[in-house]
């Protein structure tokens, strides 16, 4: 990666008036959570553990639900906090040219880092809100993990006594269409669109990019891997988002 490619990328930034930036798993990873497809990812290394995102084996098995209590139990424990890459998007946000951030992550760093709700697109949802399946009661996650630590394995709905889990969209269940919505509407309107440690390989949020494209924006890609849509990028970039992100920006 060239000091001329982050110069220009740069100029691109300081002159963009409606950026959009695309996020997955990649950002986080140096918060020390794991990704999932790439060569250390979680599933990648334990394929079981994909069920525990399977709405399927999710509801119907009791002790697939027992697990992921204790997944999320174990993950309470040690709660990641926003890295270099999350707190430098806020400033996008402080300079008044962040027009929308769309996340495949479901940890909620972004917004612990200071990005604005009203800006963020979670298009998978976030494991720091629970949902009852059966009612759609929603909640903070810590108040039912607490239950959890108290003995309850699998706790139900107070309020139905339906299943619950978190407020994230699993395999099998189907994206919120406004969610994606807002999202594509971002992509169409951005001057420049930024994706950061994603495979660009989940649909419908991967079509952002070619969107934005289509639409006359700037495409830069950072990530640790290849792309299906490097080629199409004005520029793609590697290295730790860690440190790339806040040179750029």
């Amino acid at each position: 990666m060239s000091s001329e490619t982050i110069e220009r990328v740069r100029d691109w930034l300081r002159s963009a008036k409606r950026i959009v930036v695309l996020t997955g798993a990649g950002i986080s990873t140096e918060s020390g959570l794991q990704d999932f497809r790439g060569p250390q990812g979680l599933w990648t290394k334990d394929p079981d553990a994909e069920k525990l995102s399977d709405i399927r084996y999710y509801m119907s098995d009791a002790a697939i639900r027992r697990k992921a209590w204790l997944q999320r139990l174990e993950m309470l424990a040690r709660m990641a906090v926003p890295n270099r890459g999350h707190l430098a998007l806020v400033q996008l946000e402080r300079r008044g040219t962040l027009h929308a951030l769309i996340t495949q992550n479901i940890d909620g760093l972004h917004q612990e880092a200071g990005t604005s709700p009203d800006l963020l697109v979670e298009v998978h949802g976030t494991v720091r809100r629970v949902r009852c399946m059966q009612c759609a009661w929603k909640g903070p996650m810590e108040e039912t993990l607490a239950r959890v630590q108290a003995g309850e394995a699998d706790p139900p709905c107070l309020e139905c006594g339906g299943i619950l889990k978190s407020d994230t969209i699993s395999f099998g269940q189907p994206l919120v269409p406004a969610v994606i919505s807002r999202a594509m509407r971002a992509a169409e309107t951005a001057d420049l669109l930024l994706a950061v440690g994603t495979s660009l390989q989940v649909y419908p949020v991967a079509g952002a990019v070619p969107v934005a494209h289509d639409a006359g924006a700037h495409i830069v890609i950072l990530n640790g891997e290849p792309t299906p849509f490097d080629e199409l990028a004005d520029a793609v970039l590697g290295g730790s988002i860690g440190d790339v992100l806040p040179r750029l920006l």
